[in-house]
């Protein structure tokens, strides 16, 4: 089984993570390894805690990276403090979450998450689970009105998710294909001019599927909370929910004083917990661009954990 995953942002995912070659740190989303490997590469007593969903990666992951360095556990990210102590390991010195789905997932057919090929339509990343054909034959129409237009920020959702009620009363929806002709049905005709009109009601139900948002939440702050002092949290997002949410939980870490302007003294007490290693999230160079396309929507932010709660 090949498990090819090129790893976006990697040099300055490396250099922000500021790694000590005695350090532990985590790969929360390992996938393919890439991230992985070279942190691997950079310790000498170290060690680097490889976890995912994916029974697929699980595999690969045990296959390239040496055991004397690395330990891979299988689960979900938001789940890494029960995770870590599984294995023995109570803080860390940095944690890696690189967010999305994975070249693999994207590239097995089988797996359902592409709408350009044609797949039963599935999309679980833990292979366990609902699917999406489960969500598409079964929720109501206002409920994937909120989950097109929530996790997608699709425009055209009332119109996709009213397709798809009409569409299976004829027949079930089972495969990609299958849906993304109904996408295209349910948008005008110049919006299929600007790029696939799948693409967000894929990305919705992807996210849905996996509760994305919710692990990513969860996750956030479990990485935290396991970062030693001086430990550092770099989080890699592709699309503007997931940034949001990154960027809005790191700004509350690095924020003081909360006390109302007027006040002629601090009575909170609330000092920063963190500080932005970069002001504002990296993303891929020109050279990066032209060699991986995927890497374009990439956006790396991090931060440093400067005191304990």
């Amino acid at each position: 089984m090949e498990f090819s995953h090129i790893p976006v942002l990697l040099k300055e995912t490396i250099e922000g993570l500021h790694i000590i070659p005695s350090g532990i740190y985590v790969d929360g989303t390992a996938g393919g390894g890439g991230h992985s490997k070279v942190i691997v590469e950079k310790l000498t007593t170290g060690k680097l805690i490889c976890i995912d969903q994916d029974p697929d990666a699980i595999k690969i992951l045990q296959e390239r990276l040496p055991k004397s360095k690395a330990t891979v556990v299988q689960g979900n990210f938001k789940n890494m403090d029960k995770l870590l102590d599984s294995v023995g390991i109570e803080k860390v010195d940095g944690v890696l979450l690189d967010i999305g789905v994975s070249s693999h997932q994207l590239d097995e057919a089988d797996r359902g998450f592409s709408f350009h090929k044609d797949a039963p339509l599935d999309m679980r990343m833990s292979q366990d689970g609902i699917s999406a054909a489960d969500m598409v034959n079964s929720l109501s129409y206002f409920e994937l009105v909120n989950i097109i237009r929530n996790y997608g920020e699709e425009k055209y959702a009332g119109s996709i998710a009213n397709a798809i009620v009409k569409n299976r009363e004829n027949q079930k929806i089972e495969t990609t294909f299958q849906l993304a002709e109904i996408i295209k049905t349910a948008v005008p005709q110049r919006v299929r001019r600007e790029g696939h009109p799948a693409r967000k009601t894929f990305q919705a139900l992807r996210i849905a599927v996996n509760g994305e948002l919710d692990s990513l939440s969860e996750g956030l702050d479990k990485a935290f909370n396991l970062l030693n002092v001086g430990g550092r949290l770099a989080v890699i997002t592709f699309h503007s929910l997931e940034d949001r949410m990154v960027k809005q939980r790191m700004a509350q870490w690095c924020t003081g004083c909360t006390c109302p302007a007027d006040f002629p003294i601090c009575v909170c007490g609330k000092t920063p917990r963190a500080k932005l290693v970069n002001r504002k999230p990296l993303e891929a160079s020109e050279q990066e661009l032209e060699e991986n396309s995927r890497s374009r929507s990439a956006k790396l932010r991090v931060c440093e954990k400067i005191k304990n709660e």
